[in-house]
């Protein structure tokens, strides 16, 4: 693939940050760039950038993002009535091509998630993961880890 040349499919970043906000297309991220937290209930952002290559604009695209312990079962936390539920995002949107833009141009999607208070086992491994449209990949998974609990 020449420098210029377009990826065929998405391509997803996604950070960990303690407070995310979008504004204008951008994303305003405060302490981002970590993967060890708590323990103890954790208050995080989840930044995510989707680039959207040109073929797929003027379509509606889902998205969904969970959370999993390292086993890959969902973590579940309590809804205000008590009833556990799965940590998730979902969503779809549409991007349109602006005019004058380029053919072969991707888009970015900026996505912010302000999360928790969030109960997470202590020494533990966690993943977010992308799905954009159904497919998931690995580099669009997140790791990160709790610190341990104290004695």
């Amino acid at each position: 693939m020449s420098p210029l040349a377009v990826p065929e499919t998405y391509r997803a970043t996604i950070l960990l940050c303690d407070f995310v906000q979008v504004c204008e297309n951008k994303l305003f991220i405060n302490g981002g760039g970590w993967s060890l937290i708590g323990p103890g209930p954790a208050v995080f952002g989840l930044a995510v950038k989707i680039d959207v290559p040109w073929h797929e604009t003027n379509k509606r695209i889902a998205f969904a993002l969970k959370l999993l312990d390292e086993d890959s079962n969902e973590v579940n936390a309590p809804r205000d009535s008590g009833e556990p539920v799965p940590v998730a995002f979902q969503g779809s949107f549409e991007v349109g091509r602006p005019p004058g833009l380029k053919p072969g141009t991707s888009l970015d999607v900026p996505l912010g998630f302000n999360i928790g208070p969030l109960a997470l086992a202590s020494d533990s491994r966690f993943v977010w993961e992308l799905w954009i449209n159904g497919e998931s990949r690995d580099d669009w998974r997140l790791p990160f880890t709790t610190r341990p609990g104290s004695a």
